[in-house]
């Protein structure tokens, strides 16, 4: 897989902090760090997202739907974004 790299600029004070979290967590350097946060931050958008579209869906149904059926909606839309992420 192809990599481009980047430039960011941080200040020095949290920076150090990201140097704590490297060193006291394991990671092998800032990179990764940085991009275990970017990924996890765009996992965390990706369920927001299907999170709001559920609750338009919910919003949108015309009948009376049981509990049953929204754990059925929910489950088959983390079905579908799953199979997106993959």
């Amino acid at each position: 897989m192809a990599t481009d790299m980047i430039t960011v600029k941080l200040e020095d004070s949290f920076l150090n902090e990201i140097d704590g979290i490297v060193k006291s967590q394991g990671y092998q350097n800032r990179t990764e760090f940085i991009r275990n946060a970017l990924r996890e931050k765009v996992d965390e958008t990706k369920l927001n997202e299907a999170m709001m579209q559920i609750a338009r869906l919910k919003g949108a149904s015309k009948k009376r739907t049981t509990e049953e059926g929204l754990e059925r909606m929910r489950a088959k839309a983390f079905e579908e974004l799953y199979k997106k992420t993959k």
